[in-house]
C-alpha cells in the first residue's frame, strides 16, 4: 500500500497529541484554499450569484436588519471587505471560512463523544457532505448559519452535561447569533428545547443556573433586532410568509417529503461509507439512530430534534420547505454515526477516507477550467456574469457627466446590487433598502438600471422620480465572453441623474 503512504503520514499527524490540533488548523486552511481556488476558477465565466452580491449592497448600510432577513450575513461581509478587496477570489475565501469553522467546531465538540480515530474519521466524512464545499461557495444566509450552528449545539450540550455557567451563556449568545444568521434557526433553538425536555436528568438542569443564563444571555444578545424588528413592522416575517407560506396542502406534503429525502440524501455519501465499514447488525444501527447511554442520547436528541422539526412545522403551517435549508443541521453526524461502542473504526479505515478526502478537492481543481468553459457554452446567466461590465459601463457614463462619486444606484435589484459590488466608488443599492430623501439624492445624484425589456421596472423608476422623464435615457448591450466563447448579449436601460459639470 504504498500509495497510502503519505495518507498514513497524514493520519499519524492528525491523531498525535502533540502535533493534531496544529495539523488539524493546517488541514483546515489547505481545504479552505484549495476549495476557494476551485470556486474562483469554475465560476470565473459566470460572476457573483446575486445572493451574493445582495449581501455586499447591504453591507454598504449597516443596520439591525433588513427587509429579508437578519443582519449578520452582511454584517461579516462588512467586516471581511473592510480588511480585504471586493473581488471574486476575497468573497469565495469568506465563503469557504464558513464550513471550515464549523469543521474545526466539530473536531472540538466530538471529543466529548469519540476517540481520537473516530474524531478525525467524522471530521474526514463531513467533507464529503456537498454542503461543506459545493454549496457552501455560494455565501448566504443558509452558509453563515453552519458554524453558529455548530457552535451553539456544542455550547448547549456542554452546558447541560456541566451546568457550567460560561458555556451555558455561550450557548445564549450563540443562539441569538442563530437568530441573527436566519430565522429559521427558531428550529435549532427549539430542538435543543426538545431535547433537553426528554433526557431523564432535565429536573437537575432546570434546577441549575445554567438555563436561566441561557435565556439572559440570548435575550440580552438578541435585543436590538428585536426593538429593530418591532420598529419596522416585523418586515422580514411578511417577507417569508409572502414567499414561502400560505401553501396547499399537496404542496407542503410534497415539500416536507422533499426535504427529509433530499436533506438525508445530502449526507447519504458518509452514512454509507460508515454502514460498509461498520457492516452494524440491527441492534447496532438502532443504537446508533438512538443510543442507549444518556450522554449520547442527549446529544442524539440535538440532532434530530433540529432536523425533523421543519417537516411538522412545515404541514402545520402550510409553509413550503426545501432541503439546501437543512445545511446547518449536520454537525452532530459524525457523534452520531461513530459513538456507538459497536461501530468499530481502524486506522485503515481512516486512511482510505482520508484519501478520498485529499482527492476530491484536487481532481475538482484540476476540473475547473473544464467547468467554467461548459458553464459559458451553456450561457452564464447574464445577471451575474455581466455584472462587473456593466458596473463599468455604468461609471464611464457617470464620469461623462460629473466629477461627484457614485453614490447611489436603483433600478432592478439583482442589476443594482452587482453594481453596487463591481463599482469602484461603492455605491448603495437603493432597492430595498432604506430610501435617501430627495434632497440628498438631488444633491449626490442616482443610477438607475433596468433590462431594457423590463418596461415595468422602467415605468416604476420613472413614477417614482418623474423629473427623470426629461433626461434621455441610454440603452446598451453587453457580452461577457471566456476564453473566445461568446455569451450571452443583453441590453439595458440606464437613466443617470447627476449635478452637471
Amino acid at each position: 500500500m504504498r500509495l497510502l503512504q503519505p495518507i498514513n503520514a497524514l493520519r499519524s499527524a492528525l491523531i498525535d497529541p502533540a502535533r493534531r490540533e496544529r495539523s488539524v488548523l493546517l488541514a483546515l486552511a489547505a481545504y479552505t484554499l484549495l476549495w476557494a481556488l476551485y470556486g474562483t476558477i469554475t465560476k470565473s465565466s459566470q460572476g457573483l450569484s446575486p445572493d451574493m452580491t445582495e449581501l455586499v449592497a447591504w453591507s454598504r448600510d449597516l443596520s439591525f436588519g433588513y427587509f429579508k432577513h437578519p443582519p449578520l450575513a452582511a454584517w461579516l461581509v462588512r467586516a471581511w471587505f473592510s480588511l480585504l478587496p471586493v473581488a471574486e477570489w476575497s468573497y469565495y475565501l469568506l465563503a469557504m471560512l464558513m464550513p471550515a469553522l464549523t469543521l474545526w467546531i466539530v473536531w472540538q465538540g466530538s471529543a466529548d463523544y469519540l476517540d481520537v480515530e473516530k474524531r478525525l474519521a467524522g471530521l474526514a466524512l463531513l467533507t464529503l457532505v456537498p454542503f461543506f464545499n459545493f454549496h457552501a461557495l455560494k455565501y448566504n444566509v443558509n452558509t453563515v448559519l453552519m458554524p453558529v450552528w455548530a457552535a451553539t449545539s456544542f455550547w448547549f450540550l456542554r452546558s447541560y452535561r456541566t451546568r457550567s455557567t460560561l458555556y451555558a451563556a455561550l450557548a445564549g449568545i450563540g443562539a441569538a447569533a442563530c437568530m441573527l444568521g436566519k430565522y429559521w434557526s427558531v428550529f435549532l433553538i427549539a430542538g435543543l428545547i426538545v431535547a433537553a425536555l426528554v433526557d431523564r436528568r432535565r429536573l437537575d438542569y432546570m434546577r441549575s443556573p445554567a438555563p436561566y443564563v441561557t435565556i439572559l444571555a440570548g435575550a440580552l444578545a438578541l435585543s436590538p433586532h428585536v426593538v429593530w424588528l418591532v420598529h419596522n413592522h416585523f418586515a422580514p416575517f411578511g417577507y417569508a410568509v409572502a414567499i414561502h407560506g400560505a401553501k396547499p396542502l399537496a404542496a407542503t406534503v410534497v415539500g416536507a417529503i422533499g426535504y427529509l429525502i433530499g436533506s438525508f440524501g445530502y449526507v447519504a455519501v458518509p452514512v454509507i461509507i460508515v454502514l460498509a465499514v461498520a457492516r452494524p447488525a440491527a441492534a447496532t444501527i438502532a443504537d446508533i439512530i438512538w443510543p442507549a447511554t444518556v450522554k449520547r442520547r442527549l446529544a442524539a436528541g440535538a440532532f434530530w430534534a433540529p432536523l425533523l422539526l421543519p417537516a411538522i412545522a412545515g404541514l402545520a403551517s402550510g409553509t413550503e420547505i426545501t432541503s439546501l435549508w437543512s445545511m446547518p443541521a449536520w454537525s452532530l453526524l459524525p457523534v452520531l454515526l461513530l459513538s456507538s461502542p459497536a461501530v468499530k473504526w481502524r486506522d485503515i479505515d481512516t486512511c482510505r477516507v482520508l484519501a478520498a478526502v485529499v482527492a476530491l478537492p484536487l481532481v475538482m481543481l484540476i476540473a475547473s477550467p473544464v467547468i467554467a468553459i461548459i458553464a459559458q457554452r451553456n450561457g452564464a446567466n447574464p445577471t451575474s456574469a455581466q455584472a462587473e461590465l456593466l458596473a463599468t459601463e455604468i461609471e464611464r457614463e457617470w464620469r461623462g457627466l460629473t466629477d461627484q462619486p457614485l453614490r447611489f444606484v436603483g433600478g432592478d435589484a439583482d442589476l443594482a446590487y452587482g453594481v453596487a459590488t463591481y463599482a469602484a466608488d461603492r455605491p448603495r443599492a437603493i432597492t430595498d433598502m432604506p430610501q435617501p430623501s430627495m434632497p440628498e439624492l438631488a444633491q449626490s445624484g442616482v443610477v438607475f438600471v433596468c433590462f431594457a425589456e423590463d418596461s415595468g421596472c422602467d415605468r416604476a423608476v420613472l413614477q417614482n422620480f418623474p423629473q427623470l422623464q426629461q433626461l434621455r435615457a441610454t440603452q446598451i448591450e453587453l457580452r461577457r465572453d471566456f476564453l473566445g466563447i461568446a455569451g450571452k448579449p443583453r441590453r439595458y436601460t440606464i437613466r443617470i441623474m447627476a449635478r452637471q459639470r
